[in-house]
């Protein structure tokens, strides 16, 4: 038993990481850690918050966030005694050091964590897509992304098998709860319990009497945005008809705008590749998809001539200082 535990502790120092995730690669030193890691990919969340029903991966989690709810604050800083509800920072036998935000003073314990915070601010974004262009300011929501392109989908549910890719395992455990019927968000003024939170908050417009949800075409304003699509069905009929999205509210002027976007919702990719087999939400995604395998090249720089497969990658070449920047304006052509 010790000998083992000399192991663990030892691999801490080589920064050996024998234990490998089957699905994402990712390493760790011990079997409980990958234990844990494996639950972001099953979206599995065994520990839930008796107040607001949320779930988390670990106990430790749990913990860190009921104090949201009891408001206690145990850690104190040394120099100015101000307490907190976490810990940002512990090191032993060194000073506590937060670095700060010099736009908002919001505090971080690590200058990077300050780097990447500063980008909401500045509106930076170095992390670029290579297939599309679309820039993001921190590399974690650029591989979210990527999975547009490539089709990879890993989170699964383990009951019908379902794939999702652009998602989070939080959106995992939603979908689960079409099996379930679990209904872990209760309306604290009557009682009545939801499987998904935007229900709840919709359905506590009820109570309140708030009503978010206003008619593009007249005054009318709604609690529900079922009651706003009845509306317009019932008096814009001959003018015109928007289509309106049950998980958020926005509206659409065709059914099948509607259904593009409420793949945004479910995760739905019903356009496959017949080359390749891989799946896209939208059928002008999986067209430019196929430039891969086609080797179409429809973009031409007008100053040099070369061609490109996607616009944002002859955008791309006419901004930097390859010889076309200094007369690239305009110059997009097609053909």
């Amino acid at each position: 038993m010790l000998a083992a535990a000399l192991e663990l502790h030892r691999r801490a120092h080589a920064g050996e990481k024998p234990y490998i995730c089957p699905q994402c690669g990712k390493g760790f030193a011990q079997p409980n850690n990958l234990r844990v890691h494996l639950l972001i990919h099953t979206g599995e969340r065994r520990y839930r918050c008796a107040l607001c029903g949320k779930s988390f991966i670990s106990s430790s989690h749990l913990k860190r966030h009921r104090t949201v709810h009891t408001q206690e604050k145990p850690y104190s800083c040394s120099r100015c005694g101000q307490s907190f509800s976490q810990m940002l920072n512990r090191q032993t036998g060194a000073k506590e050091r937060l670095f700060v935000c010099s736009y908002c003073g919001k505090a971080f314990n690590r200058p990077k964590k300050v780097e990447i915070h500063q980008r909401v601010h500045t509106g930076e974004r170095p992390f670029s897509c290579a297939t599309c262009g679309k820039m993001f300011s921190e590399a974690g929501n650029l591989r979210k992304h990527q999975r547009v392109h490539t089709g990879e989908k890993p989170y699964c549910c383990g009951i019908c098998g379902k794939g999702f890719g652009f998602t989070s395992p939080a959106n995992l455990e939603s979908h689960l709860r079409t099996h379930t019927g679990e209904k872990p968000f209760g309306c604290s003024i009557c009682g009545k319990k939801f499987s998904q939170f935007w229900n709840l908050k919709i359905h506590k417009n009820i109570h309140t009497g708030e009503r978010p949800y206003k008619c593009p075409l007249c005054p009318e304003r709604f609690s529900d945005p079922s009651n706003l699509k009845k509306h317009q069905k019932r008096h814009h009929t001959q003018t015109h008809y928007f289509y309106m999205c049950r998980a958020c509210g926005k509206a659409f002027s065709g059914l099948s705008n509607l259904e593009a976007h409420e793949r945004v919702h479910t995760g739905e990719k019903p356009f496959r590749c017949g080359t390749c087999g891989k799946n896209f939400s939208e059928a002008g995604n999986l067209k430019k998809h196929q430039r891969v395998h086609t080797g179409e090249k429809p973009f031409r720089c007008a100053q040099c001539g070369k061609r490109f497969a996607w616009i944002c990658n002859l955008r791309t070449h006419q901004q930097s200082a390859t010889g076309c920047a200094a007369e690239a304006t305009g110059s997009i052509g097609l053909g």
